[in-house]
């Protein structure tokens, strides 16, 4: 019987890779445009995934690329925050209800308040985040959102041979929760369908025999794309689930997210290899 092979590739986009500066673009009032929440080895890493794409395509049945997707304006980005005095909250800070509370950080809009305490209230209530202000990334419609170059193009030919589409998944358009997994947004928001658990795209990637899972990054969106997988999928999918390795990296300072994750995943019986080593047959 022939098997289902997939490749789902998580956020492989420009904001999120060390693509070195001739790559940039020049946006036409803003000037150079680099990369804003560049993960190191990235750019390898993508080139590694298209390598992989072009010599494997043949033996890929489906291709889904999620894309992080975002406002300017949102709750993890600095746009929405401010100190106590009115100056601005630098990239990288993490928020706390509790700050909030006692005016540490404030929304900038007053009537924000107590949507912001709110959410944060709920993701702390889970104990798997700390609201972090990101700097803004793959905004809508920027250079930032569209996807590392090879890989695109490795795409493109990988449609043309195969003579299907691939499936492309937004993620991150509701300003009011941050949404890592590909699955699901870290805090539901019932009025906004597309915060809940996308079973679409679950029972898509449920009729994989073999997933291959890459890209960026492997301490946020890919491990808590990978967690929601394993949480869902049916008993024993876990083992259909292979993680490239050489194709994925931590962010800066979130190292040992990734190694946890790691373990975890191995505890669980999710398969590691690298691209290089992975050779597939139907």
């Amino acid at each position: 019987m022939t098997r289902s092979i997939q490749l789902l590739a998580i956020d492989p986009q420009n904001d999120f890779c060390d693509v070195p500066a001739d790559w940039w673009p020049v946006h036409p009032t803003r000037g150079t445009t680099a990369p804003s929440l560049p993960v190191a080895g990235a750019h390898r890493h993508m080139q590694r995934l298209a390598h992989w794409v072009g010599t494997q395509a043949a033996h890929i049945d489906e291709i889904t690329v999620t894309l992080d997707s975002h406002q300017r304006f949102d709750i993890a980005h600095p746009v929405f925050w401010q100190q106590a005095d009115g100056q601005p909250v630098a990239p990288f800070t993490a928020i706390s209800a509790q700050q909030v509370r006692s005016a540490e950080f404030i929304p900038r809009e007053p009537l924000h308040l107590a949507l912001a305490l709110a959410y944060l209230d709920a993701l702390e209530s889970q104990g798997r985040h700390t609201l972090i202000v990101w700097p803004v990334h793959c905004e809508i419609g920027s250079w930032g959102h569209g996807l590392h170059a090879e890989l695109l193009d490795a795409c493109a030919a990988w449609q043309m041979q195969r003579q299907r589409a691939v499936c492309s998944v937004f993620k991150g358009m509701n300003p009011w929760t941050e949404h890592y997994s590909a699955l699901m947004a870290e805090v539901v928001d019932p009025t906004d369908p597309g915060t809940a658990l996308n079973s679409v795209l679950l029972e898509r990637l449920a009729q994989a025999d073999l997933l291959v899972i890459a890209g960026e990054a492997s301490s946020h969106c890919v491990r808590a794309t990978v967690e929601h997988l394993v949480q869902y999928l049916p008993a024993g999918h876990a083992q259909r689930l292979l993680l490239l390795t050489d194709c994925m990296g931590p962010v800066a300072g979130f190292e040992s997210a990734e190694q946890e994750f790691f373990t975890a995943m191995r505890a669980r019986g999710v398969q590691f290899a690298t691209s290089d080593t992975l050779t597939l047959t139907d």
